[in-house]
Formats: C-alpha cells, structure tokens, sequence
C-alpha cells in the first residue's frame, strides 16, 4: 500500500479521517477483483459515509471526490470470509489449564443445540484481530467438533467491542460431528458409529413431534418450552442448516442419508474422504467446508489431500474454505494461507478466491452484504502488496464498512 511508504504522513491524516463517523474513502488498486465481475486494472472502490461501497471502476470511470480519504494497493479483495471457525470462542493460548479462553466446546452432554455462539464469543479475543491482519473480516463461526451436537453458530464481523458490534446473523447452523471425536468410552454413549446416528435420528424425530405439539396446542395451554428440540425443530424447518462434521467416506454417506430422510439442509464440514464420494456429494447438492490444507493427515484425516478442493469441485461440488479447528496449536488456522496451498494444487487463483469471498457468502445467506466488491455491500476490502495467494506477499491494509481496523503489514 503505497501509502505506507512513499507519503507517510496520508496514513496519520487517514488514520484520523477514519476514526469519525463520516469518513469516505477511496481506495485505488493496480488490481480490483470484484469477485463477481471482472478484474479491474487501475480501479477505484469509494466507500461513502456509511461504510457502503457506492462506486466500482477504473480510474478512468470513477474520479475520486474532493475531501476522500485515499489510499493505494497492488492488490484489492473483497474482504475474505472465513466459512468455518471456532475463533473468538478459541483464544489465543493452548494447554488444558488455560480455560479461560477455551469455550469452544462444553464436555457435559453430547447433545446440546442450545448452546449459542452468541453467548460465547469474545470479540476481544486477540486470535480475531490476528486473522483479520490478514484480510479475514467475516467468520462463520461457533462451537467445536467434539461433541455429537456441540451447539449453533453466528456470522461476526471481526471488528467491534461488543457481540451486538460484530454480530452479522445468530443461529446459522447446527455443529453436530460424526467421527470418533464425538465417541464416547466405557459404557457411555455414544460408543459407536451406529449409536451416534441413531441417536440423531432421535433427536431429530423428537423434534418433529415437539413441533407437531405446538402446532396443536391451545392457546391457553402452550407448550413448555425445550431450547434444545426449538433448535432442532428450526433444522427441520429449514431455519437453520445443520453442519455436520465428517471424515470418512462411510461418515459422509451416514449424512447424505439422514438428510435425505429429514429433508433438512446439509452442510459437511471437514469431509477428508470427499473426494472418494464426490459424485454423491455433488448429486445432493451439499456443499462442503473444506478442511484446511495443511491440517495434520492423521487419524480420520488420513487420506486427507492438498487436491481435496480441485476434486470435489470438479465433479460439481460447491467448496468453501475454513480455518477448521484442531485440538492442539494453531487450532484455529489462517484460512488465507490454506486457500493459497490449494489453489496451487489444482484448484486454481480464481476458484480459491471465490472460496474465501462469494461461495461462503451466497452459502451463509449474507451475499447481500458481503463477499464481493459491489455497489451497495459493505465497505469490506483487503489490500495486498503482490499476489494474496503468494508467501512474499502481505496485507498492508483491512477496511471493515469502511473503518481502517488493519494497516500493520502481515
């Protein structure tokens, strides 16, 4: 970003135009990829007092008014959604004894949909301001894989002090997991693969009947209230998607399944084997949040592989990325650098970066907001000094609705 170097003083006068409430902003860029339309050599993005983009051109299309606030990149995107996370319920720190920032996943009951993100997530978390140094300025995010219903997640913003300031959209999805994770030992359940299912399929017809008891009672006689079945009653009535972690090809058919015998919407989360059932993935029509690239091949992830992302999306599956979660450090990783691996074995420039902007966006039902550079979206951008998919490359720049909340060079 030009500024940082060649005029110094614009990024302190900036700096301060940004901190009202009326800044308008241009931003200049040798290359704008608006995403949904084509790349823009020498383009403008002007974001106005409310933090919306109101004009998209080249330099020759769009002037920049008297009294913007300009700044300059080699490279601009829209800012980058993370598709699946547990960040800002993850923090920073690693060990058992460091709870305190460890609210990704309650132990106490496999079964838990009531449990809101909402009500964990901690904007402060320094881990969000880490990943939105990078461009990341939209999470999906939410409780972790572990439990056989771990919880329901929340779009944020990666930005704001308070949930009410980040929070996009509550309630997105279910997190449920089908792999040992979620297993239990001695005579707990569940201890198996076929306890596991049958005790979804339970759950979810319980849920069914609830919601035929509500449609049945009296005005005077409610029902009683039951915060987990109301959660899985939204499932079945396509309110929320239920995001099912899976691994193993025999775990994914087992979703594919029970999402054809409910009718709800799935979404696989992880999914290693994938590419060993793409053509049935891609037959249903459920997208996949890929695992991270470089996340460890070991376990369930055993035959998980650099090209999962070029495989499924050649036999018509719809790929978005996600930083993922894992037990041990870096749990929560930038999803930014795991696009970049993929797109460099098979998966190409152009479909990783829609992996990280539009396909998240359209599949979190946010699109109308977020994950392309548009005239009437939020003024979210990220600024890069080179190509974002290339190691030498940094962000030298992060707008959130039109707010400079990252200039340090990563």
């Amino acid at each position: 970003m030009r500024f940082l170097t060649t005029i110094p003083c614009a990024i302190i006068g900036a700096a301060l135009v940004l901190s009202t409430a009326s800044a308008q902003v241009a931003v200049l860029g040798e290359r704008v990829h608006t995403v949904t339309g084509p790349i823009i050599e020498n383009g403008v993005v002007l974001i106005d007092s409310d933090g919306v983009i109101e004009a998209v051109g080249s330099a020759a299309q769009v002037a920049v008014p008297d009294g913007y606030a300009v700044f300059e990149a080699a490279v601009v995107t829209p800012g980058l959604i993370d598709g699946r996370s547990t960040v800002g319920l993850t923090g920073m720190l690693n060990g058992e004894d460091q709870t305190h920032d460890q609210d990704m996943l309650e132990r106490s009951s496999p079964i838990q949909p009531e449990l809101s993100a909402v009500d964990a997530y901690n904007p402060l978390e320094p881990l969000v301001a880490y990943l939105r140094s990078f461009g990341i300025t939209t999470v999906h995010t939410g409780h972790a894989p572990g439990e056989l219903i771990s919880g329901r997640t929340a779009i944020m913003k990666t930005t704001g002090t308070t949930v009410r300031e980040a929070l996009v959209r509550a309630d997105v999805a279910v997190a449920a997991t089908l792999d040992p994770r979620a297993l239990k030992s001695g005579a707990k359940a569940p201890g198996t693969r076929g306890k596991a299912v049958a005790m979804l399929r339970q759950q979810l017809i319980k849920a069914h009947e609830y919601q035929g008891k509500i449609d049945a009672a009296e005005d005077d006689k409610p029902v009683a209230r039951d915060l987990r079945l109301e959660a899985l009653t939204g499932v079945l009535a396509g309110e929320h998607a239920l995001l099912l972690t899976v691994d193993r090809a025999q775990d994914i058919d087992s979703a594919l399944r029970l999402a054809d015998e409910f009718g709800f919407e799935l979404w696989l989360d992880s999914c290693a084997e994938g590419p060993l059932v793409a053509d049935r993935i891609a037959a249903a029509g459920v997208p996949v949040f890929l695992h991270p690239a470089m996340a460890r091949p070991w376990g369930e992830m055993r035959n998980a592989s650099m090209r999962s992302a070029a495989v499924l999306a050649d036999a018509g599956v719809t790929v978005s990325m996600q930083s993922g979660y894992e037990g041990y450090v870096p749990k929560v990783r930038v999803v930014l650098f795991e696009a970049a691996i993929y797109a460099s074995r098979g998966f190409g420039r152009e479909r990783a970066l829609e992996a990280l902007t539009i396909t998240p966006a359209r599949l979190l039902g946010v699109d109308d907001r977020v994950g392309s550079i548009e005239v009437g979206k939020d003024g979210d951008l990220a600024l890069y000094d080179g190509d974002p998919f290339e190691y030498t490359s940094h962000c030298v720049g992060v707008f959130i609705e039109g707010e400079l909340v990252s200039s340090d060079p990563r």
